[in-house]
């Protein structure tokens, strides 16, 4: 978010120098940290942190949402609650990694004025739940404690699209890494059935419900809609983080009212796996499809 203070506390933000100096002081990985906190920018100043967070996480040496200790988690339950046409769409898109472009003009800077959904999500950035950017306009969830944050509130305000997905996303992914290609259709399948209330007619769509069918992924990987590779951009792309080097790198092609093997074929012709020279060898290549008239997906996984 850039222009104003986002953090819960009410205390003055950390930056990036002082993150950098913790981490070296307390042994801690600096781009974990940012994965977690970061995501935040003011003008000027650059990336800053709660620092309610980056000082739990130093004290324990333990990556985890320390938001749900302060009173606005309530409030988030509430807002998202409220029921807004596009509310609840757009913030599945948010969860998904989406970004929404907004106008924030019709905001009545108080906390119970609403004009729809837009003065909602504008409110959200005021309470540090969203990010913005100036210079796009569009709001966008920072960092993966405040996702948590979100995937907790819609949990409790029993959104089942959202706490099925995130419930079988761990399953998903074991799938993707035993090559299961029924497997993951199938739980591409349940994803999508949970996630319905998108409009589901496009790749873009269908991204979105992917994004959210592998929400176990972002433990171990920086996801990444769109990566310049090759001949264009991977639709999504899942770069393994320094603490789990271990986990196969993963290209995803999508295609709707395409088969799966388009999709693989496109990765393939299009250079994508270039742009991930490095996982040669632990590189794993994924074609996913749609078909609107028989409703089911299919899947194709093949090593690079």
């Amino acid at each position: 978010m850039k222009g104003q203070n986002p953090t819960p506390s009410g205390v003055r933000s950390v930056n990036e120098t002082e993150v950098e100096s913790l981490c070296s002081q307390y042994g801690v990985s600096l781009d974990e940290v940012k994965s977690w906190y970061d995501g935040y920018q003011l003008k000027n100043v650059g990336s800053i942190y709660s620092p309610r967070s980056v000082v739990q996480c130093m004290k324990t040496g333990v990556f985890d949402d320390y938001w749900n200790q302060t009173e606005n988690f309530e409030a988030l339950k509430i807002y998202i609650d409220m029921n807004y046409d596009g509310l609840r769409d757009s913030i599945i898109q948010l969860m998904a990694g989406g970004r929404i472009r907004i106008n924030t003009g019709t905001f009545s800077n108080d906390m119970t004025t609403f004009s729809g959904y837009q003065d909602v999500l504008t409110l959200l950035v005021h309470l540090g739940y969203l990010g913005y950017d100036f210079d796009t306009k569009e709001v966008f969830i920072p960092n993966r404690e405040v996702l948590m944050e979100f995937v907790s509130a819609t949990s409790a305000s029993d959104w089942s699209e959202i706490r099925n997905s995130v419930g079988q996303s761990e399953e998903l992914l074991q799938a993707v890494w035993n090559m299961d290609q029924d497997s993951v259709a199938e739980g591409i399948e349940k994803a999508h059935l949970e996630t319905s209330i998108l409009q589901y007619n496009d790749e873009n769509a269908l991204a979105y419900t992917i994004s959210l069918a592998f929400y176990a992924a972002r433990q171990y990987y920086t996801v990444i809609r769109e990566l310049p590779a090759g001949k264009g951009f991977a639709d999504i792309a899942f770069i393994p983080r320094k603490a789990y080097a271990e986990k196969p790198a993963l290209l995803i092609g999508l295609k709707y009212d395409q088969s799966s093997e388009t999709a693989l074929k496109q990765i393939e012709d299009k250079q994508y796996p270039e742009a991930l020279k490095e996982y040669k060898d632990h590189l794993l290549l994924a074609g996913i499809s749609y078909d609107r008239n028989s409703k089911k997906h299919t899947c194709r996984i093949e090593k690079a």
